[in-house]
């Protein structure tokens, strides 16, 4: 050992392939044997040698080649890895369709009309919905606005009211509201029995001036009408008709025919014989000097020709 030289198994100079130069062999370099380390003299063994581990399997021998006349360990592959290529049938070399592809299918065309159909009646029930609900709260207000008169309530005059005529020339009953009243007549609804709307009648009708008069259009041709009045009386009374402003010839009957003392079953039907022009005409009612006019009236309607209350 010469100064600045300290060997050639100093572990700084440990190198494994020392013995492929000639300086490392004059320092006493040996390729690696199979006792493991690389062959150097009191060499620090550091690396397992080649083919001493296995991967799933039994350990190989190692195996051999000459090099330089020297023979070399070959270095064992690693089985823990092979490359794709190795497995059987090779690696994939490109993209490949499916093995069991199905059909081809366009767009779902039915499952959008279906869906396009569900949205359009959504719309129209909720439209449906919306406007019924929109009645119905018309039809509500409507019926909560009281149209029963008290006692003390009184109609303002109407001069003409519309008729319904049929083609034999009969006029429907018209309700007391449709009538003109005069002289503190009054409506009320407080006695059952009425068959007006609401059971609505006129009543304060005994008293001299208090009376009724009704405007009747449509009236088809001059002649014999018959006058019918629907009242409830608890004596016999009677009232002065007169038509178009003129008194007729008789007063008006108005009896207790059911023979009751309540007025709510005393309701009944009278009737007389006026004569009637073409187009339209006024019939009234009214208490004058010498009458009874104890009764509620609710309803007059006309018929042409002579009837009878039965027909």
């Amino acid at each position: 050992m010469t100064p600045g030289d300290n060997g050639a198994s100093t572990p700084e100079d440990d190198d494994p392939f020392g013995y492929l130069y000639a300086d490392g062999q004059a320092r006493g370099a040996q390729p690696p044997s199979g006792s493991g380390g690389y062959g150097y003299p009191n060499s620090v063994s550091r690396v397992r040698s080649v083919g001493e581990r296995t991967y799933g399997g039994p350990p190989q021998a190692p195996q051999t080649q000459q090099y330089g006349g020297q023979t070399i360990p070959q270095q064992q592959p690693n089985a823990a890895y092979q490359a794709p290529e190795t497995f059987p049938g090779g690696a994939p070399t490109g993209h490949q369709a499916p093995q069991n592809p199905g059909r081809g299918r366009g767009p779902n065309t039915k499952g959008l009309l279906i869906g396009a159909v569900a949205v359009v009646a959504a719309v129209v029930i909720g439209i449906s919905v919306a406007m019924l609900n929109g009645n119905g709260d018309d039809n509500k207000a409507s019926s909560d606005v009281s149209t029963s008169p008290t006692q003390s309530q009184s109609a303002s005059p109407s001069p003409a009211s519309s008729s319904s005529v049929s083609a034999s020339g009969d006029i429907d009953p018209v309700d007391a509201k449709a009538f003109r009243l005069d002289g503190g007549a009054s409506l009320a609804s407080d006695v059952k029995g009425a068959r007006a709307e609401g059971g609505i009648y006129v009543t304060n009708l005994n008293q001299t001036g208090a009376g009724v008069t009704w405007t009747v259009n449509g009236i088809p041709s001059d002649g014999l009408y018959t006058v019918f009045a629907h009242y409830s009386a608890v004596t016999d009374s009677t009232m002065t008709l007169k038509i178009n402003g003129k008194e007729f010839g008789s007063k008006f009957p108005l009896d207790n025919y059911t023979h009751q003392s309540d007025p709510a079953k005393a309701w009944t039907t009278s009737y007389t014989y006026p004569t009637l022009t073409k187009g339209t005409n006024t019939i009234s009612l009214s208490c004058q000097s010498g009458d009874s006019c104890d009764i509620l009236l609710d309803q007059l309607w006309v018929k042409q020709g002579r009837h009878t209350n039965n027909g």
